[in-house]
């Protein structure tokens, strides 16, 4: 059903209209002024409007002109038992659908009706498609993510459990849903639950639900991320945060393929392929205790790891174009042409974040720019001091001149926020708990600060 908005100042070609789009099923509100009409569209969602030109005060062109200023894309029809060449081409160029003339016959009305909201439908569908391509689209040119795409590949089809690791930033929710979406289970849903993310005494429930009643705030039946997930795929993010009890309570359902909902009675099959991920050193947790080995031998069996951005510098121009024409196309705005110096200058930092900070990056340079992005618009995006500090003249393997001129970068935006570690993994584009962890690895005293 169709929800439609009818604007003519006769009372008896309103009553009509309405009558004829009812019964044809559609939904329609009537209106005898402009500006009350502009005021509905302002306030609801019509899928059409249709609109005689001659009325009393504001006529159907200025109200047109008016829908379109104030953003409303809805399509219009325009309809005159007085039309003329001018204002027809004057409502052609200020966006209309269609111009009809008066006297209408339904049949007709009725079937242009249907193609315009039908071609509407289909082109606000096909820019979402384009937005969720965009969202998940992988883009690499360099050897290393050649290699990481050929395993995808090779373990895609089947239905082993693939573990993928790399740091925070470096795209694992991104390579979990290439695997599924080259799987047989491509149909299915692709779910995810970061672990790190729920408190501990919720993950039981966010993976295998609820009974109403089961525990207080339990007002209906939850069905969790596995019943979800059925027939799918499940991507536990983060998977080496996961609290210790749970990991038993996983490695169960991994085994025997059925979960029971909390103060449920019984047990449900669940047949979900299962894609874990982790920044985490998950051979180093399992010595120490804080991982459960068994766990780690269902779950690691065919890991894939991710390369920083900073080993892998080839891709940062074609995914700063990528990210730039997506980002203007989401927004709608004029995509903007990129100097060389400017991919040199992204091209010299480290990158602590990885791809998810090189996003934000260019989302922000892209509202910094003018006209054109250039070097200096890149120093601008980048976190302060951090672009524009030369590279360290030191000696060493690459991973310990990386390391150095990190530890820099680092230390600059912590000193510039007075150790404010909430505010420094902000422009950094880290999450707070990356951000400790990425102090204890490069030896940042900042409990002292």
């Amino acid at each position: 059903m169709s929800k439609l908005l009818l604007v003519d100042d006769d009372p008896n070609t309103l009553a009509s209209l309405a009558r004829a789009f009812r019964l044809a099923g559609h939904d329609a509100t009537v209106c005898d002024y402009a500006d009350r009409a502009l005021e509905l569209a302002r306030s609801q969602r019509f899928d059409l409007i249709l609109s005689d030109v001659v009325m009393p005060g504001k006529n159907g062109i200025q109200l047109l002109e008016e829908l379109r200023g104030a953003g409303v894309t809805t399509p219009v029809v325009m309809i005159s038992g007085q039309a003329t060449v001018e204002m027809a081409v004057k409502a052609t160029r200020l966006g209309a659908a269609d111009f009809l003339e008066k006297p209408l016959s339904s049949d007709k009305l009725l079937l242009t009706i249907d193609n315009i909201i039908r071609l509407s439908r289909l082109e606000s569908e096909n820019k979402q498609l384009k937005r969720k391509v965009g969202k998940h689209e992988m883009v690499w040119k360099s050897p290393q993510m050649q290699a990481v795409m050929a395993k995808v590949e090779r373990v895609a089809a089947s239905e082993t459990r693939v573990c993928i690791l790399g740091e925070t930033g470096t795209g694992k929710e991104l390579v979990a849903r290439t695997v599924h979406e080259k799987s047989g289970r491509r149909d299915g849903p692709f779910v995810t639950l970061n672990c790190a993310a729920v408190p501990a005494e919720l993950i039981e429930s966010e993976l295998f639900g609820h009974e109403k009643g089961s525990f207080t705030g339990a007002a209906s039946r939850h069905l969790g991320k596995f019943e979800q997930a059925h027939g799918g795929t499940l991507f536990l993010d983060e998977i080496g945060d996961m609290p210790a009890v749970m990991q038993a309570k996983l490695l169960r359902v991994l085994e025997q393929k059925e979960i029971e909902r909390i103060g449920g009675d019984r047990t449900i099959e669940v047949d979900v392929r299962v894609v874990v991920a982790t920044h985490r050193n998950l051979d180093e947790l399992v010595r120490k205790g804080a991982f459960r080995e068994d766990l780690y031998h269902r779950i690691y069996v065919f890991p894939i790891v991710l390369p920083a951005l900073r080993e892998r510098r080839d891709d940062i121009r074609i995914l700063s174009d990528h990210f730039a024409n997506s980002i203007a196309q989401q927004n709608e705005w004029k995509p903007l042409p990129f100097a060389a110096d400017a991919y040199v200058e992204l091209e010299r930092y480290p990158w602590p974040g990885n791809v998810r900070e090189l996003r934000n990056v260019i989302e922000r340079l892209l509202l910094l720019a003018d006209g054109q992005v250039d070097a200096s618009t890149v120093r601008m995006a980048l976190p302060a001091q951090a672009a524009s500090v030369a590279m360290p003249e030191i000696a060493g393997t690459l991973a310990e001149r990386v390391e150095t001129y990190e530890r820099s970068v680092v230390l600059a935006e912590l000193e510039r926020h007075s150790y404010r570690m909430t505010e420094t993994a902000k422009i950094l584009g880290l999450e707070r708990s990356h951000l400790y962890k990425k102090c204890q690895q490069l030896g940042i005293d900042y409990k002292s600060a």
